[in-house]
Order: C-alpha cells, then sequence, then structure tokens
C-alpha cells in the first residue's frame, strides 16, 4: 500500500511539473502577421491637421526671415488602393484659404504599415497606416513646413 502511495504522489508531482513548464498556445498565435499593401487604403477617409510654416520654406517660394505662419487642413482623401487617390482640401495659412479643391495624390505603402504620400506638385509625407487601414497619420518632409494630420476611413471601402 505503500509503494501504490509513493507511485501516486510521484506521478501526480510529476504531472504538475508538466502543467506549469508546458507553454500554452493561444489561437491564432501561429497565423503569419498581417501585413500591408497598396490595397489596404481604400475609399474615403476624413482628414484633419495642422501646424507652421517656418520659413524658409522653398515648397512655397516663402524665403528666410519672412515670419512663421500657422496653418489649418479640413478635408477628405479618396485612396484608390492603387498607390493614386484624389484630394479635397481646404488648406489656411494665417485663417486665410491658401488651397481649395480636388488634388491628384499618389502613395507608396511598406509591409510594415509605413509609406509616403505625395501630392502632386504639393507636399511629401511620412504616413504610418492602422493594420486594417482605418485610419492613419502623416507629417510632412518637406523644409519648413510642419504640418501632421490624422485621417480615418469614412463608411466602408470602396
Amino acid at each position: 500500500m505503500k509503494l501504490v502511495g509513493s507511485l501516486v504522489m510521484g506521478v501526480g508531482a510529476l504531472m504538475c511539473i508538466t502543467l506549469f513548464t508546458v507553454e500554452r498556445a493561444y489561437a491564432g498565435e501561429n497565423d503569419p502577421p498581417i501585413k500591408c499593401t497598396l490595397e489596404t487604403l481604400n475609399g474615403q477617409y476624413l482628414v484633419a491637421g495642422n501646424g507652421m510654416l517656418i520659413p524658409p520654406v522653398p515648397l512655397f517660394s516663402i524665403p528666410a526671415g519672412a515670419p512663421p505662419s500657422v496653418t489649418a487642413v479640413a478635408a477628405y482623401s479618396i485612396y484608390n488602393g492603387d498607390g493614386t487617390g484624389t484630394d479635397y482640401v481646404t488648406f489656411t495659412v494665417d485663417g486665410v484659404i491658401a488651397a481649395n479643391g480636388p488634388t491628384p495624390t499618389t502613395y507608396t505603402l511598406n509591409t510594415d504599415c509605413t509609406g509616403t504620400r505625395t501630392v502632386v506638385n504639393g507636399p511629401h509625407f511620412n504616413i504610418f497606416v492602422a493594420i486594417d487601414g482605418s485610419a492613419l497619420t502623416e507629417v510632412s518632409t518637406d523644409q519648413g513646413f510642419a504640418v501632421s494630420t490624422f485621417d480615418r476611413r469614412a463608411g466602408s471601402e470602396r
């Protein structure tokens, strides 16, 4: 009887050690990572942002020594899912409308959901995209054009 009791205690101890040392698996943990593609950005995105023009600003031919200006932007962007799109923007400088209307854009998107966006004949941005494409942030990369925006998809994908 003592032998059976010792055997049961030994098996019980071994089971406890095994249960606490085995790595647990969770649903989806071995799935391949989701990656961004050009198609990740697709549809209409509402845009809001602000910033400053800090001379010199070659993009807008503002020379060194000019006073800084406050900027604001409200817009929506259409992403076609193929690296092209259109911005419908109202951009103000010190409260005065400086740009208004539709403008074509292009964009790149890396698998890590970072990329670039260019307004044709206009500013350049680095973009950071939510993995599901529901939103993005961007910051201008042009000298003196210190502007950032937050963009959120409006409605469903096209």
